[in-house]
């Protein structure tokens, strides 16, 4: 009286099938890049605290 695990493979790779679809729609971004924003925005901050008179 042993039970068969009937479309236990179905399940596990259920996940792994959803991983790698939404990893073909993701947006990519080189890491350059979000560094290079993050500097540009820290340079605005700057500027615009020094221009209102705000500076340490």
């Amino acid at each position: 009286m042993t039970k068969k695990k009937e479309g236990s493979g179905l399940m596990s790779s259920a996940g792994l099938m959803r991983y790698y679809d939404s990893e073909e729609t993701a947006v990519l971004i080189e890491p350059k890049t979000v560094v290079t924003i993050a500097i540009l925005a820290g340079l605005v901050v700057l500027v615009l605290n020094a221009s209102y008179g705000r500076w340490p």
